[in-house]
């Protein structure tokens, strides 16, 4: 019987002990929960009971920008009970969006910036408002809101930015406080460390750790106290204007170094194409020289094919053109590719058409240092520009093409830095109506690029002026057709003479073309070249698809690292990447 109660008694006790115990147990979580939101409340509260302004919104700024001599204090804000964030904050809603952007043809442009509103969206916005509202009102269970809130999380950039003009703000305090207040702003510099360190390269509220918001709210703290101190609201906007025009001046410098360094990208030959360039050199050499012939020769000038010209220092540049030419071609064993080069390169190109054939095709490789008859010509002017467009001699030999192809009567002019995406045959029965040239015309306003004779040529001397429209339409060398009959009847070599004797050789051979070939030029449609893969990020994707060649033109080759990605693909899809000596050479796509 004693048993029986003793056991009775234990079960009581376990009984007694587990009801006390349960609840200490299962609720502690939400205890501990619900003191960090009554914390949260509190600390709410007491920035409430706070009178200050609205610093972080950085009114001086704008009220300097409509006039120094107008300077107001920043507005008083009180806040109300419903709002839910702390009143010391600063939500900037801008997002930099860095647009791409190169030289335009002759033109050096810069990299801009542009700002836009940062909108999220509308409902999603209101909806977490009002739960957030109806959770500090009605004290509703802290993790339904939570997972209300996580229903809508946005990215968002609004606590960085608020981060960077708290530091800028505290900048501007620090350079304006006198000498005797340096111990009172010892801990706001401190403090201004501390965050630039915290925001780091932080660009969206996610990548922001906990201390990092720690730091921010700190911050609030003591520009609230600093603003109290100092709250000289014209000093504060006559140093935040000093910080906006260095930093301007600091942007502005920080371009010209940008287009120092597109320029000089461009004109230095990366180190792979110059490695290419001497394996593939000294392969030639090593063959015999029955070995280093090139084949079809006979067709070479034979009138009825399709000829087509390449000026050209560049063994990818060549075989891109070749190849995309040749790949898109309906009648292969038509085509002729005549390669002019400078002597140091002939052996690397010649190489590089010995070891990958051109199909059906035929390529003939000619040194612009070899040709008899430019011995009567003064083809090349001298200068120390540091422009590519003034110091390559290929791009003045453009201008005596009938010299050059003596048995020819028609031949088409394609830039090094084009691609062929279709057959250009149709394009020798375009009727010329007896002019010299066809070619694309770039006259239309709205569209890349647009051209002004008077952009280039200065038309108030009277020798040039009286001779010439200003609004004449303009047109672009890079895939241009040309009757070499009609440009031989005409004389159209010494009238480019004569324009290099009167020194106008350093406005650039495409102003120069304009000149040579007035009033002979026939506009062909814009579908047969598009331009400005090479400097410009708003070429239209449908017309890129459409057209019959596209043009690099402008400083951002392909085949350089500054090239454009977007446009990048259509050039590389025509090179063959597993090439041995393009892997050697570490060339990749």
């Amino acid at each position: 019987m004693s048993k029986i109660r003793l056991c009775q008694r234990i079960l009581l006790l376990s009984l007694f002990f587990l009801s006390v115990v349960a609840p200490l147990v299962f609720v502690s979580h939400r205890l501990n929960l619900l003191t960090l939101l009554g914390r949260r409340e509190f600390l709410e509260d007491l920035y409430r009971a706070t009178y200050r302004g609205d610093t972080l919104k950085l009114n001086a700024v704008e009220q300097i920008q409509e006039g120094a001599d107008g300077l107001e204090e920043p507005n008083q804000v009180v806040y109300t009970e419903k709002d839910f964030a702390s009143t010391i904050s600063y939500y900037s809603e801008k997002n930099n969006d860095f647009k791409e952007s190169g030289i335009a043809g002759y033109r050096t442009t810069t990299l801009e910036r542009n700002v836009s509103g940062f909108n999220p969206d509308k409902g999603q916005r209101q909806g977490a408002q009002q739960n957030e509202l109806s959770f500090m009102a009605q004290g509703r269970n802290i993790h339904d809101s939570q997972r209300m809130s996580e229903k809508n999380i946005q990215v968002t950039n609004k606590k960085v930015q608020e981060i960077k003009d708290q530091v800028i703000l505290a900048k501007a305090y620090l350079k304006i406080a006198p000498p005797s207040s340096n111990l009172r702003l010892r801990d706001l510099e401190q403090l201004t460390r501390e965050m630039e360190l915290a925001v780091g390269e932080a660009t969206q509220d996610s990548d922001l750790s906990t201390s990092a918001l720690q730091k921010m709210r700190h911050m609030e703290a003591s520009l609230s106290k600093v603003y109290r101190a100092f709250p000289d609201c014209s000093a504060v906007g006559a140093k935040l204007h000093t910080m906006l025009r260095q930093a301007e001046e600091q942007v502005r410098s920080q371009r010209h170094q940008a287009t120092y360094l597109v320029h000089l990208a461009a004109r230095t030959a990366p180190k792979g194409l110059h490695c290419l360039s001497m394996r593939l050199t000294a392969e030639y050499f090593a063959l015999r020289p029955e070995e280093r012939k090139l084949p079809n020769e006979n067709k070479i000038y034979h009138p009825d094919l399709y000829h087509y010209a390449v000026f050209s220092d560049n063994v990818l540049a060549c075989a891109a053109v070749v190849n995309s030419t040749i790949s898109t071609a309906k009648e292969q064993e038509k085509l002729v590719f005549h390669v002019l080069t400078k002597s140091l390169n002939l052996p690397a190109i010649s190489m590089w058409f010995l070891i990958n054939p051109p199909a059906k095709a035929t390529v003939h490789i000619l040194s612009i240092d070899n040709f008899e008859w430019s011995s009567k010509y003064n083809t090349y002017q001298e200068n120390n520009s540091s422009y590519p467009r003034f110091t390559s001699e290929l791009n003045y030999l453009h201008f005596y093409l009938p010299d050059i192809f003596p048995a020819l009567n028609k031949i088409v002019l394609l830039d090094h830095d084009v691609v062929v995406q279709q057959d250009l045959s149709e394009l020798w029965n375009i009727n010329m109506k007896g002019n010299v040239i066809g070619a694309v015309g770039t006259c239309q306003e709205g569209k890349i690029p647009f051209y002004r004779i008077d952009m280039f040529i200065n038309l108030s001397d009277p020798l040039i002026g009286k001779r010439f429209d200003a609004n004449a339409c303009t047109w672009a060398f890079g895939m241009n057709l040309f009757d070499l009959q009609q440009w031989r009847r005409h004389n159209l070599t010494a009238v480019y003479q004569n324009y290099v004797q009167m020194g106008l050789w350093n406005i650039g051979s495409l102003p120069l073309g304009w000149l040579t070939f007035y009033n002979k030029t026939e506009l062909l449609d814009r579908q047969w070249h598009v331009l400005g893969l090479g400097y410009s990020s708003d070429v239209d994707r449908n017309e890129i698809e459409q057209a019959s060649v596209i043009h690099y033109d402008g400083l951002r080759k392909p085949w350089l690292d500054i090239a454009m990605g977007r446009y990048k693909s259509y050039w590389t899809k025509f090179l063959n990447f597993d090439n041995i000596f393009l892997q050697q050479c570490n060339l990749q796509a």
